[in-house]
């Protein structure tokens, strides 16, 4: 059984680096890199997600602020560079 999961980071580099991690990583179903909350938001709103890898420091939310606000929040793992 695969854990979904989604990358977001609104640095590209990162986010690219991130994805490049799952992606090495049997078990982990990358279903999307996104580089905003918005756009997470909208992702999981069509897909089951098992777990978050999430920027803290992002602009207009910070990650931990959106995984507050979620209903039903996934597993999480807070990543920055800070």
């Amino acid at each position: 059984m695969n854990i979904r999961c989604i990358a977001i980071d609104d640095e590209p580099m990162a986010l690219e680096k991130l994805t490049n991690y799952i992606e090495k990583i049997p078990y982990l179903e990358l279903v999307a890199a996104c580089t905003c909350p918005c756009e997470a938001m909208q992702v999981m709103s069509e897909n089951k997600i098992d777990a978050l890898f999430i920027d803290i420091s992002m602009p207009d939310i910070n990650g931990m602020d959106f995984v507050k606000a979620l209903p039903d929040p996934p597993a999480v793992v807070f990543i920055t560079a800070y």
